[in-house]
C-alpha cells in the first residue's frame, strides 16, 4: 500500500496554475491453464510517480518510475518547467482551468493479495469439474486473474485521494466443432470488484457458468448461419453494452468531438429512439454499486454520473476539465490514467442504457421471424457512430419462440441511425466488467445495458 509522502510538497506547488502530483501502484495477477496444462503464472508491479501542471492551456508532464520524496520533487520540477516552455512557445493562453470545491477521498478496501498457489489450486478443481462434465471438447481454457490501480493524488484544489479499486475475474473458453469438423467456441466470466480471494469463496458460480458455456456450445455446434440482410432483432444486454460504449460512448468523450465525431454537430438534437437513455455512471446505477465505480478522477475532479443520451435526444459530452470549460459543460470525473507514466486522458467509467419496462419474454414473441444475439466476441467502431461487432452467441426467432443457435456472424450499421429503429427495451440490465477500453492506454471499464429491439444489418455465411 502507498504511503503518503506526496502531501507535504502541496506548499511548493507553483502559484497560478493547476497541478497534479500522483503516485501509483498497478498490479496483476494471472494464471492459465489450457486442457489441464498450466501455461502461464505471472505476477506484475509497476509503481512510480507523475507530476502535470496545467498553466494557461500549457501542459507539463513528467514521470519517474520510483516512488520516493526525491522522486516526487523531481518530477514536480521537471513538469513545472515543461509547463512553463510550452507556455512561452504554444502561445495557448488560454484561461486558467476554474477551482473545484476540495475534499478527500479515501477508497482502498480490499486489498488483500493471495498466493498464487490460491490461484493454481482453484484452477485445478475447476479443471477437474469441466474435464468430468463437460464432455466432447476440442479444448479447454480457464483464466484466473486480478488486477488493480492503487493511486494516491494530491492537488491544490479539487479532491485529494487514495483509492485501491481491485477487479478479479474467472474466465473460461470452450472450444468443440461442428458435424463439418469447423471450430467452434464459448467465452465467458464470472467476478467482478474485489480481490480473488473475497470474489471466489466457492466454485458455485464458477460450476455455473462453465455448465451454461458448455450448453450453449453444445447447441452452437449444431448452429446454423444467419440469412443476412436487414433483420429485426433483440440484442441482448452484453451487446448493448458494447454498442454504448464502443458506437456512442466514444463518440461523445469530449477530445474526440473536437476532432471532429458525429456527435460534434449533435449536440441536443434527437440521435435514438425516445425510449433510449444513456449514462456514463460513476459509482452507483439504477440502485446499486457499479461494477467497477470511479470516486474521483486524476485531476482531482470528484466523480458525477454524466447522463449523455436523454429520451433519445444527445444532451452532454464526458470531459476533463479543460473540455468541460471549452464546452461550458460541468467536469465529472472522466480523467483516467492507466499507469503512472501516463497522463489522464477523458475515459468511460460504467456507460449503460437505461432499462425499460418491456419482459425479455414478450419481446421475443412480438417478433415472427428475426434474431436475438447474446453476445459479443469482438468489435470496432469509429468516430462517425458506424461499428461492426462480432456475434458469438445467439438464436433464431420464428413465429415468436426461440430456434436454432447461431454461429457466429456480425452486426453492422451506424450507431445514431440504429439507435432510432429501437422499438422496445428490457427491464433488467446486464453489466460486462472483465474487459479494457483500449483508447490510447488500456482502462478497466464496465459497460452493460437492457435488452433492445430494433432493425440491425446482420452478416451471413
Amino acid at each position: 500500500m502507498l504511503s503518503d509522502i506526496l502531501s507535504d510538497l502541496k506548499p511548493s506547488f507553483a502559484a497560478g496554475a493547476h497541478t497534479e502530483l500522483r503516485g501509483q501502484l498497478n498490479r496483476s495477477r494471472s494464471v492459465v491453464m489450457v486442457s489441464g496444462n498450466l501455461v502461464q503464472n505471472a505476477r506484475t508491479d509497476i509503481s512510480g510517480v507523475s507530476a502535470r501542471v496545467y498553466r494557461k492551456g500549457a501542459c507539463g508532464f513528467s514521470s519517474m518510475a520510483e516512488y520516493s520524496p526525491e522522486a516526487a520533487r523531481m518530477v514536480l520540477s521537471a513538469a513545472d518547467e515543461n509547463a512553463a516552455f510550452m507556455e512561452t512557445h504554444a502561445g495557448a493562453d488560454k484561461p486558467a482551468l476554474p477551482a473545484l470545491a476540495g475534499g478527500r477521498c479515501f477508497v482502498t478496501e480490499g486489498i488483500n493479495d493471495p498466493a498464487q498457489k490460491i490461484y493454481v489450486d482453484f484452477l485445478k478443481e475447476l479443471d477437474a469439474y469441466v474435464e468430468k462434465n463437460c464432455p466432447g471438447l476440442l479444448s479447454r481454457q480457464l483464466i484466473a486473474m486480478e488486477d488493480s490501480m492503487e493511486k494516491l493524488l494530491v492537488t491544490p484544489d479539487g479532491t485529494d485521494a487514495h483509492t485501491i479499486l481491485p477487479r478479479s475475474y474467472c474466465m473460461m473458453n470452450f472450444i468443440a466443432a461442428t458435424p463439418a469438423g469447423v471450430p467452434v467456441e464459448r467465452f465467458g466470466s464470472v467476478g467482478g470488484e474485489g480481490t480473488f480471494d473475497l470474489n471466489f469463496t466457492s466454485f458455485d458460480a464458477c460450476r455455473k457458468k462453465a455448465d451454461e458455456l458448455y450448453e450453449q456450445l453444445m447447441l452452437k455446434k449444431d448452429g446454423v448461419y444467419a440469412e443476412a440482410g436487414l433483420k429485426t432483432v433483440i440484442l441482448g444486454g452484453i451487446m448493448t453494452g458494447m454498442l454504448s460504449h464502443e458506437a456512442v460512448g466514444h463518440t461523445v468523450e469530449a477530445d474526440l468531438v473536437l476532432g471532429g465525431s458525429v456527435a460534434a454537430h449533435n449536440l441536443n438534437k434527437r440521435v435514438a429512439s425516445d425510449l433510449v437513455t444513456l449514462t456514463d455512471f460513476a459509482n452507483t446505477a439504477f440502485g446499486k454499486r457499479c461494477p467497477l465505480p470511479v470516486f474521483v478522477d486524476d485531476e482531482g475532479t470528484k466523480a458525477k454520473d454524466v447522463t449523455l443520451i436523454k429520451d433519445g435526444m444527445l444532451i452532454g459530452y464526458m470531459n476533463n476539465r479543460e473540455s468541460a470549460l471549452h464546452f461550458g459543460m460541468e467536469p465529472a470525473g472522466n480523467a483516467r490514467a492507466w499507469l503512472f507514466s501516463d497522463e489522464p486522458l477523458i475515459r468511460m467509467r460504467n456507460t449503460s442504457i437505461h432499462p425499460g419496462k418491456d419482459k425479455l419474454e414478450e419481446m421475443i414473441s412480438s417478433i415472427d421471424d428475426g434474431y436475438y444475439l447474446i453476445d459479443s466476441g469482438n468489435g470496432q467502431a469509429d468516430t462517425t457512430g458506424e461499428f461492426m461487432f462480432g456475434v458469438t452467441m445467439g438464436y433464431e426467432i420464428k413465429n415468436g419462440k426461440l430456434g436454432r443457435a447461431l454461429l457466429d456472424t456480425t452486426i453492422s450499421g451506424v450507431a445514431f441511425d440504429m439507435l432510432k429503429t429501437v422499438d422496445m427495451v428490457g427491464d433488467e440490465v446486464i453489466w460486462s466488467s472483465s474487459g479494457f477500453c483500449g483508447k490510447k492506454q488500456p482502462m478497466p471499464v464496465g459497460m452493460g445495458g437492457p435488452a433492445l429491439r430494433c432493425k440491425v444489418m446482420i452478416g451471413g455465411r
